[in-house]
Formats: structure tokens, C-alpha cells, sequence
């Protein structure tokens, strides 16, 4: 495997998504803040990687791996973002090309849950570490993981090149179904349209849901549109959507065999640079 690049970054500060009105009876999602609580995330990192600073890089250019035996000659779509705030301290690494793989560990044990159907059913291998201020609320750690997965996404795909860019999946589960729409145009926009019934799941917030892919759709310069046509229970239109959106991430994260590495975009360009 060719070496990995990596730039020690700066602690992270900026936030994400602002908030957004919602028509009635619709929760709005709020801004976000700033963290700083620290963990030592270099657990089961390779030596060389810790010696080169990696694991310290910060929301700079994170780690995108080198070929690794892909075939086709094409990069490993590979990336890890550790994001630290007063609040919380975040670690998320995404391989795009996995098997379905999840190891998270976020302290908001609902969130694990949603993270791991992105993985199974959009094929993604995902890896999440945090520590927050989860004794005021799941607010800033799911908000951050949210912010650190979306810079993962957008450094993995590198120049999206090659891509559909486009993806588009209806999920059913039981009464519920959910529509997902998404465009990795490089242009950040998110329409969240869930009537979810419950204020929580367990203890997670519901009004946690559209913020967490605004914030998502934020940093991966993504533009989402989520439509509910159907459901009662909270579990399963929240379940729905998180699967609808990794089937359709699955289906814009691929390659298109007709494209032969070109962007698929009239400008050329598919990037927020």
C-alpha cells in the first residue's frame, strides 16, 4: 500500500448547519457549537501512522489511503477526520468501498444504531469514537459526528471524478416510508421533511434527525432532500430514513463505468474548492 498523506491539522471549531425554519408542526434544527473534551483515539493505529502525526490531524486534509490492491488501478477511498471541540471529541474514519462494517462507539447508543444501517445497507465500513457532554444532551456529539462523517465523505471521494454524483432510493419499513434524493454536486443543501410523532427514541432527541444531515450535507457539500410519504412510528420512520440514505449514498459514491474517470458535472468540477 503507498504511503499515507496527512496533515497535522489546527483543533477544530467551526461549526456546521445554522438553523432552519420548519413548517408547522415540524421541528427546526439549531445551530451548532463549539467542544474540547480529549481522548487518545491512536488505540489500534499503525505505528507508522503514529509516528508521521496522522491520528493528530484535525479537520485539515485527513488521511486519504493510496491503492491497496483495488484493481483498476484506483485510489482507496479512505478517510478519517478527528474533530475536536470544547464540547466533545470526535473521531470518524469512512472507507466508501467497505463490506458493511461499524464500530461505533458515539455515547449516544441510538445513534450507533442509525451509523451501523449506513454501513450494512450502503456497504460502507465506518468507525466512530466520541466523548461529549451527553450528560446535558446528545445534541453537540451527534452534531459533531455528523460534521466530522460529512468531512470524511467529501476527502474520500477527493475530486469525484468518475462518479454517479446522483443517487435516489425509497425505503419501506413495515408502515413507513422514506425518499431520499441526493446530489454530491459540492453545493451543501438539505430539505429534511419528517413527521416524526415522538419527542424521543429512548433518550435520543428526534429533533436530532434532520439537524444530523444538515450538518452531514454541510461538510460533504452534499444536497439532500428527504421525503416521508408514510408512517406512525417513530422508530421506524427514523430507521427508514437513515437506510434510504445509505442506499442512495451507495448508489452516488459509484463509479460509472461509462463516465472512464471523467466528472460527471457540465463545469468540470464537483468540489467545494
Amino acid at each position: 500500500m503507498q504511503g499515507v498523506r496527512a496533515r497535522a491539522g489546527a483543533t477544530a471549531v467551526a461549526c456546521g448547519a445554522g438553523a432552519r425554519a420548519s413548517r408547522p408542526g415540524r421541528r427546526a434544527a439549531t445551530s451548532c457549537r463549539g467542544a474540547d473534551r480529549h481522548r487518545d483515539y491512536t488505540e489500534g493505529v499503525r505505528p507508522r501512522e503514529r509516528r508521521s502525526g496522522l491520528v493528530q490531524a484535525s479537520t485539515e486534509i485527513p488521511s486519504v489511503s493510496a491503492n491497496e490492491g483495488e484493481g483498476e488501478g484506483l485510489e482507496a477511498r479512505v478517510a478519517f477526520v478527528e474533530r475536536k471541540t470544547k464540547e466533545t471529541s470526535v473521531f470518524v474514519k469512512l472507507d466508501i468501498d467497505g463490506t458493511g462494517k461499524c464500530d461505533c462507539d458515539s455515547g449516544v447508543p441510538f445513534l450507533d444504531h442509525m451509523l451501523d444501517q449506513i454501513a450494512s445497507h450502503g456497504l460502507f465500513d465506518i468507525e466512530v469514537k466520541a466523548e461529549g457532554d451527553t450528560w446535558i444532551d446528545d445534541h453537540h456529539t451527534t452534531e459533531d459526528i455528523a460534521l466530522a462523517f460529512g468531512q470524511c465523505l467529501s476527502r474520500a471521494l477527493g475530486t469525484r471524478a468518475g462518479i454517479y454524483r446522483f443517487g435516489d432510493f425509497c425505503a419501506p419499513l413495515d408502515e413507513a416510508l422514506i425518499h431520499v434524493v441526493m446530489d454530491l454536486s459540492g453545493r451543501p443543501s438539505c430539505e429534511c421533511d419528517l413527521e416524526i410523532p415522538s419527542e424521543r427514541i429512548g433518550t435520543f432527541q428526534t429533533e436530532m434527525v434532520p439537524h444530523f444531515f444538515e450538518s452531514l450535507s454541510n461538510t460533504s457539500g452534499m444536497t439532500l432532500h428527504i421525503r416521508q410519504l408514510n408512517g406512525k412510528n417513530s422508530h421506524h420512520i427514523v430507521e427508514a430514513t437513515f437506510k434510504a440514505f445509505a442506499r442512495a449514498l451507495r448508489q452516488a459514491c459509484s463509479y460509472d463505468p461509462r463516465r472512464k474517470g471523467m466528472v460527471a458535472s457540465s463545469k468540470g468540477v464537483l468540489t467545494q474548492q
